[in-house]
């Protein structure tokens, strides 16, 4: 599918004024989303895509238009599960919740900006390089590999990775916020604010991601217009998506095992490419490899299935629900606790209601889940101690103490 140079620039145009937009309506003001604010959002941008490619199939036909399919649910995948680290670097950073939008609009813009170096130099490798299929196949084939570990925690995907540690200790900031502000002044003295570091991680993570999801794209189509326009429609609406689904991130238990299956799937088609168009004189002489290849209308049934097989076992999962309710419990109360996570009295106490909306789900599981409470001392210290602030707010003591009713 050959794409005219003015197709080129509309469509960079248009994907640069869909974020001026989200950052002159959305973001410039600092607030927290309500839920329907995200939801709509998050559907548009949907919409956006699934409209796109309809236009796709109808010019360029149907090939491209499932090379753009697969590679947009393939790079929407992985963008939920980077969602998991965007989470972690934030709750670290005790990013205030009205700035988070800020943080994750300029974590998508350095992301795209990232990946789009990134499809740039990967094409013109492609074009030189046969070889380069048999790279992108061992990437995606240890990185599925990597998916597969099983202490691939929250914490260790992202909570305190060699970005994170660099940045903080190459950039001196402020202990607290200035609102949104880059630089504050401290004792006279013009300081960066942790605003600045959280910015750093994200960036330098965005780099980390576009290693394993360029390869990725690449193995479903080498079209560079197609690469770019999936991945670019992936990356939008991931902000609204981060405010809808916060709190069910950790539900999706065994996103990492699909993820992995898909990568590895990939990797697969890309190394029977390579085979297939080999040049590599030490495999069969440098000649091509009679090898069976993967369509991509069976990439994009392989893609889905996996995907909803993986989401349905992870929502009917009473772990899945056990292990949300208390990690999320443990978010609210820590949020709750942390007299900078928000200013808006009424968002305060969201969070609270949130806090006891996991106390019931904990509930409602069953003693053998409710153990896995039990055996945390520092997570009912930590709610406790949620529970004792709220009781002095609002009532001073005559609320119920409602954290270690059933608990223990």
């Amino acid at each position: 599918m050959d794409v005219p140079g003015w197709v080129w620039a509309l469509t960079i145009a248009g994907i640069a004024g869909l974020l001026a937009f989200d950052f002159v309506f959305h973001v410039r003001k600092p607030h927290v989303p309500t839920l329907r604010e995200a939801a709509v959002w998050s559907a548009l941008y949907v919409g956006i895509a699934v409209l796109f490619g309809v236009g796709v199939l109808v010019f360029g036909g149907v090939e491209p238009g499932s090379e753009y399919f697969a590679g947009y649910v393939t790079e929407k995948a992985l963008s939920v599960d980077n969602l998991f680290v965007f989470l972690v670097i934030i709750a670290s950073f005790r990013v205030p919740r009205e700035d988070q939008q800020k943080v994750l609009l300029f974590g998508i813009v350095f992301a795209l900006i990232a990946r789009s170096g990134f499809i740039f130099l990967g094409a013109a490798l492609i074009n030189t390089f046969a070889w380069v299929f048999y790279v992108f196949g061992l990437i995606l084939l240890l990185t599925a590999g990597g998916l597969l570990k099983p202490d691939d925690s929250e914490e260790s995907r992202g909570a305190d990775n060699f970005v994170i540690r660099a940045a903080k200790k190459l950039i001196p900031t402020s202990e607290h916020y200035d609102g949104d502000k880059l630089t504050t002044v401290v004792d006279g003295k013009r300081m960066l604010t942790p605003m600045l570091l959280v910015m750093v991680a994200i960036g330098g993570t965005d780099i980390l991601f576009a290693l394993d999801s360029v390869p990725a794209i690449f193995g479903l189509t080498q079209n560079v217009y197609l690469v770019f326009t999936a991945t670019a429609f992936s990356l939008l609406g991931l902000r609204q998506l981060y405010f809808l689904i916060d709190g069910l991130l950790d539900r999706l238990i065994y996103l990492s095992y699909g993820l992995a299956a898909i990568l590895g799937f990939i990797g697969v088609k890309l190394i029977l490419h390579a085979l297939h168009e080999n040049n590599v004189p030490f495999i069969n002489d440098g000649e091509p490899v009679t090898v069976i290849e993967i369509s991509t209308s069976m990439s994009l049934t392989v893609i889905i299935g996996v995907l909803v097989v993986t989401v349905a076992a992870s929502l009917l999962s009473p772990k899945g629900k056990a292990q949300t309710a208390i990690s999320n419990a443990r978010r609210y109360a820590t949020a709750y606790l942390d007299s900078e996570y928000t200013h808006d009295a009424g968002e305060r106490e969201r969070i609270f209601g949130e806090l006891l909306k996991q106390r019931d789900r904990i509930l409602e599981l069953g003693p053998k889940y409710r153990q896995m409470v039990r055996d945390e001392a520092a997570l009912i210290d930590l709610l406790d101690r949620a529970a004792a602030k709220h009781d002095e707010a609002v009532s001073r003591g005559r609320a119920e103490p409602f954290i270690r009713r059933g608990l223990t």
